[in-house]
C-alpha cells in the first residue's frame, strides 16, 4: 500500500480544548502522524477521553487542529456516529435520501439508491417508519444506509456501535464488513473495544493517555473472515490490551 497516494495523511495534528469560563487549557492530541491508503479499514484506540473522537473530527472538518495539518485524497466522506444523528422528523426513507437532495439529485435517481441501499441493510418494510418506531439497531443501519447513499470513498466511524447490545452489534459488524469488502471504500473506526478492532481491521492505531500519541501502529494479517477462537487472534487482542494498560 506504500506505493499508493494516501487518502489522508496527518502530520504533527495537535489539540487543545480550552475552557471558555476558566480559561484553563487542556492538551488532548499531541503530534499525530497517521497515513490512511486507499481501501484500508483502519481502526483507532486508546483510553477513554483520550481524544480519538477529537482525531476523527479533526479529519472530517468538524473541527480544526491547531498544530500540524490534514491532506485529503477523498472525494466523497460520510460520517457514522455513535448516537445515530437521525433527524426524528423524517421517516427512513427521507433520511436515507437527505444527502442526495442536498446534491441536487433527481427524484427518480434519489428513489432508486435509496431503495439499493435499505435492501443492502435489510431494512425492507420500514421505508415509511419514524426513527422513534425503530430499535437502536435499525437506527444503525438506517444512518450506515444514509453514508453508503452518497458512495463515498472514505467512512468515518466513530464508535457505530457502542450504543447496542453486544447481539445487534456482532450482527451489524459482520453487515458493515459484507459492505465494506463489496465496495472496498477507505473505513477510518474510532472504537473502545479491542475484539471489534482485531475483528474487522487491516490496521489498528493505538493511542496513548491523553494528550494523545501514536503508541502503536500494528498490522492485523489475518484472514477474514477472523478466527475469534485462534492463538492468532488472542495473541494480538491480548497484544493491544497491553498496549492500552501502559
Amino acid at each position: 500500500m506504500q506505493n499508493k497516494t494516501p487518502i489522508i495523511k496527518t502530520s504533527n495534528i495537535s489539540y487543545i480544548y480550552k475552557d471558555e469560563e476558566t480559561g484553563e487549557k487542556l492538551p488532548v492530541l499531541k503530534n499525530i502522524s497517521i497515513d490512511v491508503y486507499p481501501g484500508e479499514f483502519v481502526s483507532i484506540i486508546g483510553p477513554s477521553g483520550c481524544g480519538k473522537s477529537t482525531f476523527l473530527k479533526i479529519i472530517s472538518n468538524l473541527i480544526r487542529s491547531q498544530k500540524g495539518s490534514t491532506a485529503s485524497d477523498s472525494k466523497e466522506m460520510s460520517m457514522i456516529f455513535q448516537n445515530f444523528a437521525l433527524f426524528p422528523w423524517l421517516t427512513v426513507k427521507e433520511n436515507i435520501e437527505f444527502g442526495l437532495k442536498m446534491k441536487g439529485m433527481s427524484k427518480k435517481d434519489r428513489e432508486k439508491i435509496v431503495a439499493e441501499k435499505i435492501e443492502e441493510v435489510e431494512l425492507s418494510g420500514f421505508e415509511n417508519k419514524y426513527p422513534t418506531e425503530l430499535s437502536g439497531g435499525m437506527k444503525q443501519r438506517v444512518g450506515i444506509a444514509r453514508a453508503l447513499a452518497v458512495d463515498p470513498d472514505l467512512l468515518l466511524m466513530d464508535e457505530p456501535f457502542s450504543s447496542l447490545d453486544e447481539i445487534t452489534a456482532e450482527r451489524l459488524r459482520t453487515k458493515l464488513q459484507e459492505i465494506w469488502l463489496k465496495y472496498k471504500m477507505t473505513i477510518i473506526m474510532v472504537t473502545h473495544l479491542v475484539e471489534e478492532a482485531v475483528e474487522l481491521s487491516d490496521r489498528i492505531i493505538v493511542f496513548s493517555q491523553r494528550p494523545a500519541s501514536v503508541k502503536d501502529n500494528i498490522t492485523v494479517n489475518m484472514e477474514r473472515p477472523r478466527n475469534k477462537r485462534s492463538k492468532e487472534y488472542y495473541d494480538l487482542v491480548d497484544r493491544v490490551e497491553k498496549q492500552i494498560e501502559k
